[in-house]
Parts: structure tokens; C-alpha cells; sequence
């Protein structure tokens, strides 16, 4: 009967995008939300925005764990067109509004990855460039229509059906998606924590 092996970390995110990219690392983890005020500051940057909700999210969790604690791992994603931060939209509009303002428009997407273990903590930020192709209100109506928007930073989602919409990447499509697997895997790496590649 083979052993099972113990889980390595914590994953501090119920995105099921994250999860499937960690899987990829082979890093195995269990899962425990994090629920923070995810407001930006006034004055605030939007890369110390997405550092600071990285961060305050990977210590919520590691402050709920039983001891002793497995390390924890979590992530924050925005986007940013024109300095402002586009978060989750709060309704139809709203998400037909953003999606409208990224039209023919080159954007910004930021992703922050924060690691804790004990008095250890390390996070960083990826960015990448995004660039959209001429959105009609048709198209944006329709795929609003289609509800894959409604939870996700900027109101796309890359690896589904906006990926259509995607001029031009430039930087880290996993970024993107929601967790930056060469930045991760480094991450886990400087804690001692073994990945299948």
C-alpha cells in the first residue's frame, strides 16, 4: 500500500485558477481562504496595492493554522490602465464599462506572490503587458452575457473565452492568469520547498 505524501503548504487563495497552476509546480497543498479587505489605499501604487493584499492575505492565513504551520503561499491580481486599478466588477455595467476601456488599449497586469513560515516572509510582484484588439459593445455585451467576467481582475479572464480579444502578451501568461509559475517556483525554492521540476 503506497504512503501518501504529506502536503507541503498552504495555499491562501480559493481561486480554482491559482490551484490548477500550483498543481502544475507538482507542490503539494491544501487549501484555506483568505478574507481581507481588499481595498486600495488612497495615494497607494497599484504594484504596493497588490503587494500589500499578497501579503496581508498569506498572514491571515498563517495566523489561522493549528501549529505547527505549514507555510503559506498566496497571491492578489489587478489590472491597471492609466494608473487606476481595476478590480472584480460589481455588476453588469461595471464590467462592460472596464471592458470597454481596455478596447484597442495596451494595459498593465500585476501579479504579487507572497511566501510565510514562521518569522520568514518573501513576496514579489510580476507584470506583464497586455494588449487589447477593438472591442464593439456587441461583443462586450455578449461576453458579459456569458458571466466568465463577473470574478475576475479587469473583468476578463485570459485563459478562457477573452483570450480571443488578446492582441499581444508581453511578460508572463501565468501571471495573468493569476499565479507566475517562474516566480513561484524560484519563491518556493529559496524556502526549501521542492518542486517536481
Amino acid at each position: 500500500m503506497s504512503q501518501v505524501e504529506p502536503v507541503q503548504l498552504i495555499l491562501g487563495s480559493q481561486s480554482p485558477r491559482r490551484r490548477e497552476l500550483l498543481a502544475q509546480l507538482g507542490v503539494r497543498f491544501s487549501v484555506i481562504s483568505a478574507d481581507i479587505d481588499e481595498t486600495p489605499r488612497t495615494a497607494e501604487s497599484a504594484a504596493d496595492c497588490v503587494r500589500r493584499l499578497a501579503e496581508s492575505k498569506a498572514a491571515a492565513v498563517w495566523k489561522r493554522q493549528p501549529v505547527p504551520a505549514l507555510p503559506v503561499l498566496a497571491a492578489d491580481t489587478v489590472v491597471v490602465i492609466d494608473d487606476d486599478i481595476l478590480g472584480k466588477p460589481e455588476t453588469v455595467e461595471d464590467a462592460c464599462a472596464m471592458l470597454a476601456r481596455l478596447s484597442n488599449r495596451e494595459h498593465e497586469v500585476m501579479t504579487a506572490v507572497c511566501l510565510v513560515a514562521g518569522d520568514k516572509s518573501e513576496s514579489l510582484v510580476q507584470t506583464s503587458r497586455v494588449s487589447f484588439a477593438t472591442l464593439t459593445a456587441q461583443e462586450i455585451r455578449a461576453y458579459v452575457a456569458t458571466g466568465e467576467p463577473m470574478d475576475k481582475a479587469g473583468s476578463y479572464g485570459i485563459q478562457g473565452l477573452a483570450a480571443a480579444f488578446v492582441r499581444e502578451l508581453q511578460g508572463s501568461y501565468s501571471g495573468v492568469v493569476g499565479l507566475p509559475l517562474y516566480e513561484t517556483r524560484q519563491l518556493l525554492r529559496r524556502f526549501g520547498i521542492e518542486t517536481a521540476l
